[in-house]
């Protein structure tokens, strides 16, 4: 089985190495999994998977056993879960500007954390409302590609209002290293008629179950296209 550890922080940080937690604010979490020695071999490049269950549950949905089984191919795979800043009750609620930096400086502490912030640039996954975290990120951080799976909002003003209290500036990064959209034919023709990085050309795989053995070769072929 590939070898697991936690941290967790709440105020401070707590650290164990073996099997440890550590919390970059509030409750946030991060996992890694290394690959066992049964692993056919270990890539050097990190998977970071980057959820928010706190904002929005489908974003965890299914990220442990994938991890899980590509930490098997060899790949150390990190679990960044990010909680939801906490705002002191007589201070002004944020706005959406505000809350993407706070979102994604604790990713960037919680990737420190694990240490694999200074290996090699990793591959990015997130899954609905996560991927406007994942897209905040790779605006001013390098990574080495990015998937976005499952229910990808198409633009920022399309969920003013659910997940974010103001109105957020579109990202305008430039697709120029491998991104792909993984989601069901349903959502990747909603996503090709409206979303920039799916008319931009990038890597569209359709699967009907995000859950599925489809999926995971799916995201492991597109990896290996990757050379990764």
């Amino acid at each position: 089985m590939p070898f697991l550890g936690a941290i967790h922080r709440s105020g401070g940080v707590a650290c164990r190495r073996g099997h440890s937690l550590f919390q970059a604010s509030r409750w946030s979490s991060s996992f890694v999994r290394t690959p066992p020695a049964s692993a056919p071999r270990e890539v050097p490049t990190p998977l970071l998977f980057v959820s928010s269950k706190e904002w929005d549950i489908d974003s965890e949905k299914g990220v442990e056993k994938l991890a899980t089984m590509l930490s098997m191919k060899g790949f150390t795979c990190v679990h960044c879960d990010i909680s939801l800043p906490a705002v002191h009750s007589s201070a002004p609620p944020l706005n959406s500007d505000q809350l993407m930096h706070r979102l994604v400086e604790d990713l960037k502490a919680n990737l420190r954390l694990s240490s694999h912030a200074v290996s090699f640039p990793p591959v990015l996954f997130a899954r609905s409302a996560a991927s406007l975290i994942a897209q905040a990120y790779i605006s001013s951080n390098p990574v080495t590609a990015m998937m976005l799976m499952g229910r990808i909002p198409s633009t920022n003003a399309e969920v003013v209002g659910s997940l974010l209290p103001t109105p957020l500036a579109e990202f305008n990064f430039e697709p120029k290293f491998p991104i792909a959209l993984l989601s069901t034919p349903r959502e990747m023709e909603r996503l090709w008629k409206t979303n920039r990085l799916a008319q931009a050309g990038v890597d569209l795989l359709p699967t009907e179950d995000l859950e599925s053995q489809d999926a995971f070769e799916k995201i492991e072929g597109w990896l290996d296209e990757l050379g990764i």
